[in-house]
């Protein structure tokens, strides 16, 4: 389990990247969805936080994301999220909150905001365990 990278379209990174420059300076947060290993669905999902350094999911719109992967036979595969003034490597509060080992966590990093940086993590037991990321 442990050596299992992501693989995600193109479009789905472009996307996430997209996100996280619209909603400067805040943090973004979203979900994606795919089957056979790829993630090629992105739901965007409001920061309930509304902050620049924490996000918290509005529970209805990842209720209603997650209802919808459920509807369309997919398989949720990430959650993730920004980082608009810091490294695209998880925070503490990032692993606490990680409750689906089973699922990758993607961070958007704008710290450099021409080079943008997007990398997935799997976080199991409160340890961080960096993953590669394929592009399909």
């Amino acid at each position: 389990m442990n050596t299992e990278s992501l693989k995600i379209t193109a479009a789905i990174i472009e996307g996430m990247i997209r996100q996280a420059r619209e909603g400067l300076p805040l943090e973004i947060c979203g979900i994606l969805g795919g089957k056979g290993g790829t993630a090629s669905v992105l739901y965007r999902v409001a920061n309930a936080e509304s902050s620049g350094v924490h996000f918290l999911m509005d529970p209805r719109e990842q209720l209603d994301a997650m209802e919808d992967l459920d509807a369309k036979g997919l398989d949720l595969m990430a959650f993730y999220h920004s980082h608009p003034a810091n490294p695209a490597w998880p925070s503490a509060e990032d692993v606490r909150l990680a409750f689906y080992p089973e699922v990758f966590i993607v961070i958007v990093s704008l710290l450099k905001p021409d080079e943008p940086e997007v990398k997935a993590f799997r976080i199991i037991d409160k340890k961080i365990f960096p993953r590669e990321i394929a592009v399909v």
